[in-house]
């Protein structure tokens, strides 16, 4: 076994989650992480955890998901779930377009007959990561060495460091009332954070960690997004999205690739059609575009927001939490002709933070 995939493991169990005597675990990984799935069952063995393992299969999900005709919530698994203290969920997989012929709607019902349980599961101790495995180095244009190499640096990062140096927003937007994001000729976007809490994520939750996240007020953006940078969702790319926002809703969209799933998203609920987190990336050990959600919303110089359902712990008390069965991130590009004001004052250009000696 790669000595790193311990480091992984021990990483995941001492600063991410805490796992200790007594804790039920599940461990969900897809097969390819099979080494990960091991060293995990020998820390819970030797601190006294109960360890259970579900092998998460992408191909098996997109068989169900085209086979149902409709969708009930699977009790069980949410029974499961009640009873967990920690999950560890690992994303990975030879194919990442495996799921790519599920049409929208199917996915949107099936979201919506899921947003229970996933609620269940984001109420306990979680950790979400990455396995390097042969199908995301494709994507990212890369080596499967390389690959390996640029997620377990990204992986094995001085955290308290990190969090030191993310402080810094935190401190800026934690009694903010407004923030605007400018970018370019197509990016002017208002948002109202009043009263909500940001969040310093240093690679507890998301491993790899290394941003800074609110969630707007729920009625409270305006203006224009441009979406530089694609995505990929249900195994199909997104690209250049563009939403407008009039009293926190998405009154019109548009995406050069991919509109159709784009609406299918928003169409999900009432409440896919807002925003439910503004997040600003500020790890620079990630410093390349890899088509993974969980590595690219991180990178310095960046900012992302996300449709769908707000993190309840980022809401302010008097404020109300956004819902909805979707979350997608979407990526602005702030390298460049791009500013981050809150309450009229700039606090980034061009990717410099104001606390940064290059300002």
């Amino acid at each position: 076994m790669d000595p790193r995939v311990r480091e992984h493991a021990e990483t995941i169990a001492n600063h991410s989650t805490g796992i200790e005597a007594g804790d039920d675990v599940v461990i969900q990984l897809p097969k390819e992480a099979e080494d990960l799935a091991v060293a995990l069952h020998e820390i819970c063995g030797d601190r006294g955890a109960n360890p259970v393992y579900l092998n998460y299969s992408k191909r098996a999900d997109r068989a169900f998901k085209r086979a149902a005709d409709g969708f009930e919530e699977p009790s069980h698994r949410r029974a499961l779930y009640e009873e967990t203290d920690v999950f560890v969920i690992a994303r990975g997989g030879l194919n990442v377009t495996e799921d790519a012929d599920v049409d929208p709607e199917t996915n949107a019902a099936y979201n919506r007959a899921m947003e229970e349980v996933k609620r269940t599961r984001l109420s306990k101790t979680w950790c979400l990561t990455q396995f390097p495995t042969s199908g995301h180095a494709q994507l990212a244009g890369m080596s499967t060495e390389a690959y390996e190499d640029f997620v377990w640096d990204a992986v094995s990062l001085d955290w308290e460091a990190q969090r030191e140096f993310q402080a810094g927003m935190v401190e800026i937007l934690d009694d903010a009332d407004e923030v605007r994001i400018r970018s370019g000729e197509e990016t002017d976007l208002t948002l109202d954070v009043s009263g909500n809490a940001t969040l310093n994520d240093h690679g507890e939750k998301n491993l790899p960690g290394g941003e800074v996240f609110t969630a707007p007020v729920r009625d409270g953006v305006d203006g224009e997004v441009y979406f530089d940078l694609p995505l990929y969702r249900y195994g199909r790319e997104i690209e250049g999205v563009r939403l407008r926002f009039e009293d926190g809703e998405v009154v019109s969209h548009a995406a050069e690739r991919n509109e159709d799933l784009l609406g299918g998203i928003l169409d999900t609920d009432e409440g896919s059609r807002r925003l439910g987190e503004l997040g600003i990336g500020m790890n620079r050990q990630i410093d390349r575009f890899t088509y993974n959600m969980l590595f690219d919303e991180k990178m310095g110089d960046t900012v992302h927001m996300a449709v769908g359902s707000a993190y309840p712990e980022t809401v302010g008390e008097g404020n109300e939490v956004n819902e909805s069965a979707e979350h997608v991130d979407m990526i602005v590009d702030m390298s460049e002709d791009s500013v981050i004001e809150v309450d009229g004052e700039v606090v980034q250009r061009n990717g410099t933070f104001v606390f940064e000696n290059e300002f």
